[in-house]
């Protein structure tokens, strides 16, 4: 793989530090938009039918794979799969086209 450049290395790491400010803003909205449905939940019924649970497993989803994406966590290949299979693949393919020579 060609080296990368200083420009591409900010760019990507500017890209990077968006995602982690776009998530932690929802994380935040998310935090209190809960705990005031829960207050008015409490108000409404002193939890006698807590629904703003619905809210919390609902919008809570969306955080969790929100997470997923932002933080790079992938359960079934790894951190750096990705990027080892492509790496694997030019490999590969410079090889074949240094034995295959007319």
């Amino acid at each position: 793989m060609e080296p990368i450049s200083e420009s591409n290395q900010y760019k990507k790491a500017k890209k990077r530090v968006a995602e982690l400010k776009k998530f932690y803003s929802s994380l935040s909205f998310y935090i209190i938009f809960i705990v005031l449905l829960a207050a008015l939940n409490y108000y409404s019924n002193q939890f006698e039918n807590m629904w703003f649970l619905w809210a919390a497993f609902g919008w809570g989803i969306g955080i969790f794979f929100h997470a997923i994406k932002v933080f790079n966590f992938n359960l079934l290949f790894g951190r750096d799969w990705e990027e080892r299979k492509v790496q694997e693949f030019m490999d590969r393919d410079t090889k074949e086209n240094d034995t295959i020579k007319f």
